[in-house]
């Protein structure tokens, strides 16, 4: 009988961040025309009336707390896409010496800054 071995898988932290870049390139993807549109054209023709998006409206949408949980969304789903992509473009481009720093430089610059904006938001209540 031939003796078989034990396979061992190591566990890895990267589909944690391919879902978060995943999930930030889709809304980036459906977003941003979006955004153009309204902000570059609707807006602008005056078909959508520019006091919808005036300080007192928008305030009283991010202090609610599904206005607060979409816009901590909408700020770091794409920050994580970003930054995932620009940890791989340096390694796409040679800078490959000491991978570890630029993980945690690109991943933790992104875990940060979506800490950040949820105390932010935290505090507007």
């Amino acid at each position: 009988m031939t003796e078989q071995k034990e396979k061992k898988y190591i566990r890895s932290h990267e589909p944690i961040f391919w879902g978060l870049f995943g999930a930030g390139g889709m809304l980036t993807a459906f977003l941003t025309p979006v955004m153009i549109l309204i902000t570059g054209l609707l807006i602008p023709l005056g078909i959508i009336d520019k006091g919808n998006f005036n300080y007192q409206t928008l305030h009283s949408f991010a202090t609610s707390w599904y206005g607060a949980a979409i816009v901590l969304v909408l700020v770091a789903l794409p920050l994580w896409h970003t930054l995932h992509r620009i940890f791989h473009a340096l390694h796409d481009l040679g800078v490959k010496r000491g991978r570890d720093w630029q993980q945690v430089l690109c991943y933790g610059f992104a875990f940060a800054v979506s800490v950040f904006t949820f105390t932010i938001l935290l505090q507007m209540f």
